[in-house]
């Protein structure tokens, strides 16, 4: 349930559409990959490349974030991370991107300029910009953020790449945003890392740029837990997927909360969403870049086992409408 502001508090409305841009875009500094911002029918942003890889991610108050559990800023960089993610995933830098903001009349000031400051800091942590977007009143507070990437000259690595006898291995954290929900859905509000690690993920923006230069066939972002989401690039691939266990690097403080709470941190790992690391498949064990951690292999059949047989427990991740 969103806090109750203080009745005198400014709203949206109060200020108007375009009040609120002004806002929210008012002395921000934009990156060379702007060629022009907000202020004008449309952006332009430089694609080198000649093409344009985008990608666009759709949040709604109560189902991808609460605001007893976060505050606006959180909120701002999460929607900005979650799609950045998706365009590393394909090997491309980010170059810029779009939101919309759909809130009730009544939503607060305050509470839009915490998701704004938010999302031009996550932004600005890959070195991009907010280059324009739209908002619109709205009976619920919804975020829609499309980004862009540029490719650099190189074909984009996909989920349909990969080939029996690749390296599969993974960059950044997983396990620590579902452990962080975990400890939410308790009631509690520490240990710290974890639950941030819930509110606002940390995507490892330079690894998917770097893992398409080492020569990756195959990779995608995990959104919706390890094992679901390498379902889908054994699906798209046509090839089976084995995770071995003892590759994974569990931190102390996964294993603290753990058996805190009487969990299996190897489970949050495997089955974990929200993470937003990144995992793909390289052609031979010398081309997995330093930063990545080698978690198994790719073979000929479909599906993912791991280490060596079908998993115990749900691997579904999230579905919506399911």
């Amino acid at each position: 349930m969103r806090p109750e502001p203080p009745h005198d508090a400014e709203t949206v409305a109060g200020l108007g559409e375009f009040g609120l841009i002004r806002r929210v875009t008012e002395g921000r500094t934009q990156p060379p990959p702007t060629l022009l911002g907000p202020g004008d029918d449309a952006a332009v942003v430089a694609a080198p490349d000649g093409r344009v890889v985008a990608s666009t991610d759709v949040l709604v108050e109560g189902v991808h974030f609460r605001l007893d559990w976060s505050n606006p800023e959180h909120v701002g960089r999460k929607s900005v991370a979650v799609n950045l993610a998706d365009i590393v995933a394909m090997g491309a830098v980010p170059t810029g991107v779009l939101v919309g903001l759909a809130c009730p009349a009544d939503t607060t000031v305050e509470l839009a300029d915490g998701l704004f400051a938010g999302m031009w800091q996550e932004a600005g942590n890959a070195g991009i910009g907010v280059v324009g977007g739209d908002m619109v009143t709205s009976d619920t507070l919804v975020i829609s953020v499309t980004a862009l990437g540029d490719l650099e000259g190189r074909a984009p690595v996909t989920r349909s790449g990969a080939r029996p006898g690749d390296v599969l291995a993974y960059a950044g954290r997983l396990g620590w945003a579902a452990a962080g929900l975990a400890v939410l859905g308790r009631g509690f509000r520490s240990p710290v890392a974890v639950v941030g690690a819930q509110r606002v993920p940390e995507p490892p923006y330079a690894a998917g740029p770097q893992a398409a230069r080492a020569g990756a066939t195959a990779m995608l972002d995990v959104s919706d837990g390890l094992l679901a989401d390498l379902g889908h690039m054994s699906r798209a691939s046509e090839v089976a997927i084995n995770v071995r266990t003892e590759g994974f690097e569990v931190h102390q403080r996964l294993l603290d909360v753990a058996s805190a709470l009487g969990a299996d941190p190897l489970h949050w790992m495997l089955t974990g969403g929200e993470d937003h690391a990144l995992v793909a498949a390289f052609p031979t064990p010398g081309q997995v870049p330093d930063d990545w951690h080698p978690i198994g292999w790719v073979g000929k059949g479909s599906g993912v086992t791991v280490d060596g047989r079908p998993y115990e427990g749900p691997t579904t991740g999230w579905e919506h409408w399911r």
